[in-house]
């Protein structure tokens, strides 16, 4: 039996909201804490609180779902040094992981079998000073790299983030996301079209299904 813990805020089985699997039933995993602050943060109720769980524990609560998706997300879920042995395990088992992780914080040493889906932090975030590019070096084929987009500016700092790191090339993915409320999503298509871009638009569905709501 493991003795290895981390603390979490939920685990809960729901539809992908957004990356490549968006739609896909999936278990995610909300390790609590962030050392970041993003002005659009949407899981706020993350950065504090949670429970003591074992590695034994979640392996166990996972398989209750007999899920092929797991996700890995937070907060931050990088800031627990035990997230990595938590993704190692979870691939183990024969799940199809995905971490979704800031950028902030080294992804190196996560196992390289883990999809990474990693943000970029956009001006409007208030954070992007926080943007860790040695991180872009240790990107796969299979990663995902996410841009939230909350403004005319947001939109052109991401594109010429793209276009410095080729990350076109470099990634599976990369997916530019509208901030809720903030950003018509018909614009930011429109600005996508406009200049042609290989980019994967999303909306982040669990909030139209249920209203941004935790435990979805």
């Amino acid at each position: 039996m493991s003795e290895k813990q981390l603390r979490l805020t939920e685990i809960f089985y729901s539809l992908q909201g957004e990356t490549r699997t968006a739609g896909l039933p999936t278990v995610f995993i909300r390790l609590t804490g962030c050392p970041l602050r993003c002005g659009y943060c949407d899981t706020a109720y993350a950065f504090s609180g949670g429970q003591i769980w074992t590695l034994d524990a979640i392996m166990a609560e996972v398989l209750q779902y007999q899920p092929h998706y797991v996700t890995v997300t937070g907060g931050e879920p990088l800031a627990q040094p035990n997230c990595l042995p938590l993704l190692t395990a979870l691939v183990d088992a024969g799940y199809e992981v995905s971490l979704e992780t800031s950028g902030a914080l080294p992804i190196e040493h996560v196992d390289p079998r883990i999809v990474v889906v990693m943000d970029l932090k956009t001006p409007s975030s208030g954070e992007l000073q926080r943007n860790l590019y040695s991180n872009i070096e240790h990107l796969k084929q299979q990663d995902q790299v996410k841009f939230v987009i909350g403004s005319r500016e947001d939109y052109q700092w991401a594109v010429f983030k793209m276009d410095e790191y080729g990350l076109t090339r470099r990634v599976s993915e990369v997916l530019f996301s509208p901030v809720h409320h903030e950003l018509e999503p018909r614009q930011l298509a429109e600005w996508i079209l406009a200049d042609r871009l290989a980019v994967r638009m999303q909306l982040q569905l669990h909030k139209y299904l249920w209203n941004d709501e935790p435990g979805h």
